[in-house]
């Protein structure tokens, strides 16, 4: 874990378990629980008998359910399912596999659907594991709650827009993926009683940041709602919610990164990299930790 303070400029090689030395009774870690489903299926086209790979993208409709589907090599298309919930769910478990990332070159096993999830994951639906959360294990939730440090619990649906590369320079310009998210009263029950007070408020991960930008009032406090959102927050940008993050590190050019540099501050995230590359930390979806206090 390295750690950026961002009033010093000081950057610190730790431990992960480590990061309970920053934070303090009553504060409040902000969590997204989303749930990586087995989006991703191979099949062969009819006529040709090549091998394609559909991918479940977002559930559109859930009454429905009609999908987002991308088949590959080919396109972007829609699909309508139009079976029981059930059905659905047994066909998903019998052809369906966890979507890791392509770099990854192999075949995901039976480990990956309980290792690539966070150990707060609940509501399915991402394609995508939200990774800053991949560092919390159950004992060191434990420890921080011991300590007195809450936990709130927000949704988004991690889409593979997340991750496209920026290929505009006008970034007002670069269009996001809407993801499904949702804020309720119970996590902005904790998260205003906790800013009330002067508490630190942690965002744990870009995905929850992006939830709880998009659901605060003109005080700067957490409302309850949900929808879907596109919002891509890049610098100059005033957060209203957070006051530290936990993430980690990205690949260049990604609407991640920039997030992390629109909080963290451009030139102190640049320095924070070099100095990742230079100390050979891990970077990607099983990367190491980066957070900035």
């Amino acid at each position: 874990m390295m750690v950026v303070n961002r009033k010093t400029g000081n950057i610190e090689d730790r431990n992960f378990r480590d990061i309970i030395e920053y934070f303090d009774d009553k504060d409040v870690m902000v969590v997204n629980n989303t749930k990586v489903f087995p989006a991703r299926m191979y099949g062969r086209k009819e006529k040709t008998g090549a091998k394609i790979e559909v991918f479940l993208l977002r559930e559109l409709n859930k009454p429905n359910r009609l999908w987002d589907v991308i088949v590959d090599p080919a396109r972007k298309i829609r699909f309508l399912w139009d079976g029981t919930e059930e059905e659905f769910r047994a066909m998903l478990e019998f052809m369906g596999e966890t979507p890791l990332p392509k770099y990854i070159k192999r075949k995901p096993d039976e480990e990956d659907k309980e290792r690539y999830q966070t150990v707060y994951a609940k509501h399915e639906g991402a394609v995508a594991a939200p990774t800053a959360g991949l560092h919390y294990s159950k004992e060191l939730i434990k420890r921080l709650e011991i300590k007195g440090i809450r936990f709130a619990e927000v949704t988004l649906h991690t889409g593979l827009g997340t991750f496209r590369p920026i290929e505009v320079e006008d970034l007002s310009k670069h269009k996001m993926d809407a993801e499904y998210y949702s804020v309720d009263e119970t996590a902005c029950g904790i998260v205003n009683k906790a800013k009330s007070e002067g508490r630190r408020i942690c965002s744990v991960g870009t995905t929850t940041m992006r939830a709880m930008e998009s659901s605060f009032t003109a005080q700067k406090l957490l409302k309850p709602s949900e929808g879907w959102t596109n919002m891509f927050i890049h610098p100059p940008y005033n957060f209203s919610i957070a006051d530290s993050l936990v993430t980690g590190f990205h690949l260049p050019k990604t609407s991640l990164l920039i997030m992390t540099c629109a909080f963290g501050g451009y030139d102190l995230v640049m320095e924070a990299y070099k100095k990742a590359i230079k100390d050979k930390y891990n970077f990607f979806s099983y990367g190491d930790s980066l957070v900035i206090v």
